[in-house]
């Protein structure tokens, strides 16, 4: 999640183990059984399955001495449901519709793009804002605005927390895109990358602090054609982005060590026909599988992040929709797809 990560490929950063030889399981696919069309889905990781999290509302499965686990959050014009697992499977626990304008009223800040969502990391926020149009005409944003909260020292009268402001503009002849905001740990700062469009193509950009200013850092090199981005990696010293790039959707990885961005690999698939995107990360460093759908959005293909070698594919009952929630991890992991149709499937890798 950012950003829009309704238009992107399908992207899912899981446990190194699972980028498996042959004795590897084909992934699994199961619908589960919604009693509205969904038409947005959130991950774990986004600001409306943080607050449901938290909200106490409903009250969600825990055993004595767990942790909670991850959930995410679906809705439509007939209903709205948590996801979370129990288990071996995903649960479906309703929830009154009128109370996901409550868990999503921060998505979207004032000022900020149209459409597009806030990125939280600690005490920074950030998100698209100065709604302009690129190059071409697409809407964009004339800069990324970053919050951060700032240390408050301890007394016994309440103080409101002061808050640092930082607005970053793209650069000259540049807009960001709309698409997509998210934030990386690189070297153990925060970070954030976007998309940025220029005259000559599109680019990623990394945006951090540089002489105590937030400032964009570095840039890939503009090439013509659309650009996603499908998934950011981070931490555990290799930190990263994986790029849709181009009409035929290939597939590039980044590295962003040290904030320096530099091409690791490419593919376009086993069968040469690209990926489309979204993106949603799950994992910490450069190991493991990403989950990306196909180009004909028909099934989603599993690729390892280990030179982009692409292991299986799971056809879906529908074509892949917007967006997709990552529950779990490891072997452990379920990933929810939100179809076209507007049905949910679980895929289990």
């Amino acid at each position: 999640m950012c950003e829009r990560r309704a238009a992107s490929a399908l992207a899912l950063l899981l446990a190194a183990g699972l980028a498996a030889g042959p004795a590897a399981a084909e992934p699994r696919v199961t619908l589960l059984d919604l009693p509205f069309r969904v038409t947005q889905l959130r991950d774990a990781g986004s600001e409306a399955a943080l607050a449901a999290a938290t909200s106490g509302l409903p009250q969600l499965p825990r055993k004595p001495g767990q942790t909670a686990a991850p959930i995410a959050v679906a809705w439509g014009e007939g209903g709205a449901a948590i996801l979370t697992l129990a288990g071996d499977r995903v649960a479906v626990i309703p929830l009154a519709l009128d109370a996901v304008e409550g868990l999503t009223a921060g998505e979207t800040p004032k000022g900020a793009l149209p459409g597009s969502r806030r990125v939280l990391a600690g005490p920074v926020s950030a998100y698209l804002s100065g709604p302009t149009r690129g190059p071409d005409g697409r809407p964009g944003a004339a800069g990324v605005t970053v919050r951060e909260r700032q240390p408050v020292t301890m007394s016994a009268d309440p103080k409101p927390v002061p808050v640092a402001t930082a607005t970053v503009p793209p650069g000259a002849d540049a807009v960001f895109s709309g698409e997509t905001l998210r934030a990386v740990e690189i070297d153990g700062a925060l970070n954030l990358i976007a998309l940025s469009e220029h005259a000559g193509g599109a680019s990623l950009a990394v945006i951090g602090r540089q002489d105590g200013a937030w400032r964009v850092r570095a840039e890939t090199p503009p090439e013509p054609g659309p650009l996603s981005l499908a998934a950011s990696l981070s931490g555990a010293g290799r930190p990263g982005a994986i790029l849709l790039r181009g009409s035929d959707g290939r597939l590039e990885h980044w590295s962003l060590a040290k904030g320096q961005p530099a091409r690791q690999a490419e593919s376009r698939g086993a069968d040469g026909k690209g990926f489309s995107a979204p993106g949603a990360s799950l994992g910490t460093d450069g190991e493991g599988e990403l989950v990306l759908a196909t180009r004909d959005r028909a099934a989603l293909a599993f690729v390892s992040l280990r030179g982009l070698a692409e292991r299986a594919r799971a056809a879906l009952p529908a074509p892949a929709g917007a967006d997709l929630a990552v529950l779990g991890s490891g072997r452990g992991a379920h990933v929810v797809v939100a179809l076209a149709d507007g049905r949910l499937v679980d895929v289990q890798p």
